[in-house]
């Protein structure tokens, strides 16, 4: 980002191919910077974030309005993650972005730090949403939006919620109501990767058919490859940019949990672990050499 305030591109943006390659870096830098922070804190959610790695860059680095020296911008778009133990893979995003200090990065998890394993709004600047209790982020996004209307302002308010978080009954009661209120500002973003800590969605409470659920509740929903940047940014630049739409979207973005790593891709126990040097090494190689 290299103007004050972030603005993204109108409906229908062609993407050249050296933005394409800075998204795609900007969601590896993601990838190997949750690697150190988890170093340090010696435990971590590696494959939760990896699934998100291309959500956040489509989000921070192309689609969201922000201020760069003020993330309590009143007209900066809001984002909140449901899934907030990947926090450890936005507070590298949020220093890129100006908004932590290199020494409050580096503490991560320290005694004293104000990063831990979820985010709180009340000591992160950028963070928007204090999440940990799944379930609990669509209905303070549908606040938000709604606030922001009855403010007269025109910010979009982006959700991005674990597949798992789709067990929730709150979820579908914030669902009820944005939809019922016209909420055409609020984005959701389901990540579904397929697993959960206690293992596959599916196996755990079943949440097909996914797409037609958010369909009937009255939300614009659209399925899209949640690694792809060329299929899933300029969907969330349309999204953002519709003003003609009267009410809520949400994407449903396929990822694999785990991504970019061949051995996380294949072992749900990534949910909460920690790699031994070597095993870093090679995860650090395979990001590296990988084009997801």
């Amino acid at each position: 980002m290299t103007n004050p305030k972030h603005n993204a591109p109108p409906a229908g943006h062609n993407f050249s191919p050296e933005e394409l390659a800075r998204l795609r870096d900007r969601a590896r830098f993601v990838r190997l910077e949750t690697i150190r922070l988890i170093e340090i804190a010696k435990i971590g959610h590696y494959s939760s974030v990896f699934s998100a790695a291309e959500i956040f860059a489509a989000l921070y680095y192309s689609v969201m309005r922000l201020h760069e020296d003020n993330p309590d911008w009143p007209d900066r778009d809001r984002f909140l993650m449901g899934k907030g133990h990947a926090a450890v893979g936005l507070f590298p995003i949020l220093a890129d972005l100006g908004y932590l200090d290199t020494e409050t990065l580096n503490g991560y998890t320290r005694l004293g730090n104000p990063l831990g394993d979820h985010p709180d709004m009340r000591k992160v600047p950028g963070v928007d949403f204090s999440s940990g209790s799944i379930g609990h982020a669509l209905s303070n996004g549908a606040g938000m939006a709604l606030g922001g209307r009855l403010q007269g302002r025109d910010f979009s308010v982006f959700v991005m919620m674990g597949d798992g978080e789709m067990q929730e009954g709150q979820v579908w009661e914030a669902a009820q109501f944005a939809a019922h209120h016209k909420l055409s500002r609020l984005i959701a973003i389901v990540d579904r990767n397929g697993f959960q800590l206690d293992g596959a969605v599916d196996d755990v409470i079943g949440v097909e058919p996914l797409d037609e659920r958010w369909r009937s509740f009255g939300w614009e929903t659209h399925v899209v490859d949640g690694h792809d940047l060329t299929e899933l940014t300029p969907l969330l630049h349309r999204l953002k940019n519709d003003c003609g739409r009267e009410r809520p979207a949400c994407v449903i973005a396929k990822t694999l949990k785990g991504k970019g790593v061949s051995y996380m891709e294949t072992e749900p126990g990534w949910h909460l672990g920690y790699l031994d040097p070597v095993d870093a090494e090679s995860a650090i190689a395979e990001i590296m050499s990988r084009e997801i």
